[in-house]
């Protein structure tokens, strides 16, 4: 039994791994195809820059990353308490 646990955390793990990885780089995708080749700067105001129209990939790319986050926080605590 104590082998095929640590197969399964191993394989769980792994799993976990991967489905970082695939995220980030969605993310990564997401962010590039939403934000362009163009950035937003104001000289000298430094929290207006959300203000700019092109921001809203940004603030996108962020609640996708914080929900995700969230998501599979949860489903590892109920993971760990099964």
């Amino acid at each position: 039994m104590a082998v095929l646990r640590r197969k399964h955390k191993r394989r769980m793990a792994a799993v976990l791994t991967m489905l970082c990885l695939i995220t980030t780089v969605s993310l990564g995708g997401v962010a590039a195809a939403l934000i362009g080749e163009r950035q937003g700067s104001v000289a000298g105001l430094y929290g207006s820059t959300m203000l700019l129209e092109d921001a809203g990939g940004y603030v996108l790319v962020g609640v996708i990353a914080f929900s995700l986050a969230v998501v599979i926080t949860v489903l590892c605590i109920r993971y760990l308490e099964k």
